[in-house]
């Protein structure tokens, strides 16, 4: 193959798949993005050409992945989480087909389960939540009435920077304000922060909380207090509570 559209997992450099680590070993040139572990970009050869998305738009991405893979070249895109999850990933794929290139694409590790269960939250859980719903919180036009009814789990990408609006339309929408709700930030890193409230009080509780952060709305958030790591230590071994506050 000679472009490889790579998820890097959530955050933590452990989470990425064995066939991601090898492709990123091997490449000649990795394009990747901000949140990227900094440890999975040195794990390219000292020789490769690397490339950060950050200053990039998404059109110069594609004609990049397309002009590198045209000129024999291994490149690696490599995504946050997963590269079908969110991550545009559809996008550079397509633009791959329409310039005749093969390329291969690596599941990653979506933040969608991952980040919640570092936290002790399930996303489904037998009498809890049956389904789960993924939603980009940036989205302009989120259908607050048809989501204040979706059953289960609901799981808001990107919703740090629109958690006043989010909780408030939820709220407007009918979504009853003691529905359990968290917010993770830095999901999976060594500084995660989790906020647990219910839903009325969720954006006050999580003020100063920094980006990237998941935001989780349902029954299943209740189980955070049985089932989130800093639960599972001794009082010795806990961490500070601002790791993990209850609201």
């Amino acid at each position: 193959m000679s472009v490889s559209l790579v998820g890097a997992g959530p955050g933590d450099p452990g989470l990425i798949t064995a066939r991601g680590l090898e492709l990123i070993r091997s490449c000649d040139v990795l394009v990747y993005d901000r949140l990227v572990a900094p440890e999975l970009v040195s794990e390219a050869p000292a020789d490769a050409l690397r490339i950060s998305r950050e200053p990039l738009g998404q059109e110069r991405i594609k004609e990049l992945l397309v002009s590198y893979g045209r000129a024999g070249l291994e490149v690696v895109r490599l995504k946050g989480g997963d590269p079908f999850v969110f991550g545009r990933g559809g996008e550079e794929a397509l633009a791959l087909a329409d310039a005749g290139l093969p390329f291969e694409v690596v599941p990653g590790v979506s933040s969608l389960a991952s980040v919640p269960a570092s936290a002790g939250i399930p996303v489904t859980h037998r009498g809890l939540a049956s389904a789960v719903t993924a939603v980009a919180a940036h989205d302009a036009d989120l259908d607050y009435e048809t989501l204040a009814r979706i059953p289960g789990t609901l799981v808001f990408f990107m919703g740090l920077g629109k958690l006043p609006a989010l909780t408030a339309g939820l709220l407007a929408a009918g979504k009853a304000p003691n529905t359990p709700a968290a917010v993770i930030s830095r999901g999976t890193l060594p500084d995660q922060e989790t906020v647990v409230a219910p839903l009325a009080d969720l954006a006050a509780a999580a003020d100063g909380l920094g980006a990237p952060a998941l935001v989780v709305v349902g029954n299943v958030v209740t189980l955070s207090a049985s089932l989130s790591p800093e639960e599972q230590k001794g009082p010795a071994e806990r961490a500070p509570s601002a790791l993990h506050r209850v609201a």
